[in-house]
């Protein structure tokens, strides 16, 4: 369950949300639990839904809206820390959404190109080019901040 929460904090970057994506997704597993258990890879399915719910709730107009900063932030992991020390945050922010979602599929979550094609419902050539070009602005975005 944690790592569902943390793969969908590197995805919407607020931890409320984060929450909210994995609830939601809970809640889609057990009403298609029928299908679920069927399925021969059940993480593969859940992060398939966990990325698809997040792209929904990220195309809702109302979801853009800046969320209240008079919230307190729950507590964090120790690997948390060191990823918000390094800036990874800010860097992953600036990626589109769906790039975004391929670096964070295929090397947080340590996906193959197959299945992260499955879950983004695209082929394996566009994971290879969304994730190439968000490396890209990535390694662009690391090189501009540290000149």
């Amino acid at each position: 369950m944690e790592v569902m929460r943390r793969t969908a904090y590197l995805l919407c970057r607020d931890w409320h949300l984060a929450d909210d994506l994995v609830s939601i997704t809970i809640g889609k597993l057990y009403r298609h639990w029928s299908r679920a258990r069927q399925v021969e890879h059940l993480d593969a399915y859940v992060r398939r839904i966990l990325v698809r719910t997040w792209l929904d709730e990220k195309a809702r107009a109302w979801r853009r809206e800046e969320p209240a900063e008079t919230l307190p932030e729950p507590s964090v992991l120790p690997t948390d820390d060191v990823v918000e020390r390094l800036g990874l945050l800010e860097l992953l922010d600036a990626l589109p959404p769906r790039r975004r979602a391929a670096v964070v599929l295929r090397y947080y979550c340590d996906l193959s190109i197959e299945e992260t094609a499955e879950i983004l419902e695209c082929s394996p050539g566009t994971v290879k080019s969304q994730t190439a070009r968000g490396l890209d602005s990535l390694r662009a975005l690391v090189a501009a901040s540290q000149s």
